[in-house]
């Protein structure tokens, strides 16, 4: 074991204690008093059930972890990555398929571990506590059209990143940033025509239906651009509930989980619909677009740099130098920078959750829908309402749900 393979190798260990530490405090921070302003929508049963939905989650999430953790160590000191890499070279097809091949074997290994957790995940722990709407033939259906949508999209993308990064030389990540731009553009663009009805089914409100009116009518006050409201059959899968925008200017829309339309009063939805909006006046999505692209191109400016590392590939068991390892291995290196932006992704993403729910105060027909609609949400999902700090911090993209009616509640105190 080289300095890289001990560095990679503490970073993965300190990641798995931190995460870890942060799952058990916050499975011990859970509550047994209910909070004062929840009271009349919980009964003692309910609280209860979430109380134990949060344990049962948390204790078969450290449990995979662990599991993950052993897989990977194991296949790491057992040789796994330099015999996938002999295999791949054993076909002589040369750099970019060899690439596919041993990428390829990657997913699948991965692919084939996880299906037994989502399994369990989906038909025990979900359908215990009556959130499971999907069949088997579901089930399966999904994983057989995520890996089409693999093949179709992610094999050319490979193929492209491979052939950028072995034929470009020095600048060849730029070249790479650009495409990877450029494509991750194009898919936000035709993921809500072509690949969400992929998995879902979308149906438009009709012109007479109350909450369509209502919310077109709150969009045009606003000066928010909406052609049209779809509802989606999350039921197919789920009774948890969500609402989401898709498509770009004149083409935007909006989706409602047909299970949020029926435990939702339209000043709730309409509410909710302020929410998302005030993300698009706020321009989160485009920060978030901007900031992702530059961390992209900082990745692949870094990449460039430890890929030609020979120690990187002696840390692994591997023989001779490649791109395609280089890319694996280098996701391995740079995991503790990837934590590291986690957190810090996490709090932006939290601050603008504030900043949508002040909007929506502001904007919202009925300001005081909106903490109705995230207090009926959190009792319909078993929300766990005193999560721990340390495991907000590293994990929440949203503010803990007695975090946001308290800033509601001050921002509607001085409302005029």
């Amino acid at each position: 074991m080289n300095a890289i393979g001990w560095f990679i190798l503490v970073a993965v260990l300190i990641a798995h204690v931190i995460d870890t530490l942060a799952e058990w405090l916050n499975m011990r921070a859970a509550d047994t008093v209910l909070p004062p302003a929840l009271v009349h929508l919980y009964d003692e049963e309910a609280y209860e059930k979430a109380q134990t939905y949060l344990k049962s989650n948390t204790r078969f999430g450290m449990f995979k972890r662990v599991l993950d953790l052993v897989a990977l160590l194991l296949f790491w000191f057992l040789g796994g990555f330099g015999w996938l890499d002999v295999v791949a070279r054993s076909f002589g097809w040369g750099e970019i398929a060899t690439g596919l091949l041993f990428v390829g074997g990657l997913v699948l290994l991965n692919g084939v571990m996880g299906l037994p957790f989502g399994w369990y995940h989906t038909f025990v722990i979900e359908e215990r506590f009556g959130f499971n709407k999907t069949t088997p033939k579901t089930f399966w259906m999904d994983r057989i059209k995520a890996l089409v949508l693999g093949l179709l999209i992610g094999v050319p993308v490979l193929v492209l990143v491979l052939w950028l990064l072995g034929k470009m030389g020095e600048s060849a990540w730029l070249y790479v940033w650009g495409a990877i731009t450029l494509i991750s553009l194009a898919l936000q663009y035709i993921a809500p025509t072509w690949i969400m009805p992929f998995f879902n089914t979308f149906k438009p409100l009709q012109a007479n239906d109350p909450l369509r009116q209502a919310v077109l009518s709150y969009a045009h006050n606003v000066s928010f651009p909406l052609t049209n409201i779809l509802v989606m059959d999350g039921s197919r899968r789920s009774s948890k509930a969500n609402a989401f925008f898709t498509g770009f200017g004149k083409n935007r829309r909006i989706a409602l989980f047909d299970t949020l339309i029926a435990d939702h009063t339209i000043p709730e939805l309409t509410a909710i619909v302020a929410h998302e909006v005030g993300h698009y006046k706020h321009r989160h999505l485009l920060k978030g677009m901007i900031t992702g692209i530059l961390q992209t191109g900082a990745y692949l400016f870094v990449l460039s740099l430890c890929i030609k590392l020979p120690g990187l590939y002696a840390a692994f068991g591997l023989e001779q130098q490649s791109v395609y390892a280089g890319l694996v291995f280098f996701g391995l290196l740079f995991s503790p920078i990837e934590f590291l932006l986690g957190m810090l992704s996490n709090y932006f993403s939290r601050k603008h959750e504030f900043e949508a729910d002040a909007y929506a105060l502001e904007t919202a027909p009925e300001p005081e829908a909106l903490g109705e609609a995230l207090k009926k949400m959190s009792v319909k999902h078993l929300t766990n309402l005193n999560p721990h700090p340390l495991f907000v911090f590293l994990n929440h993209s949203h503010p803990p749900l007695l975090q946001r009616l308290a800033a509601m509640e001050r921002i509607l105190l001085v409302k005029p």
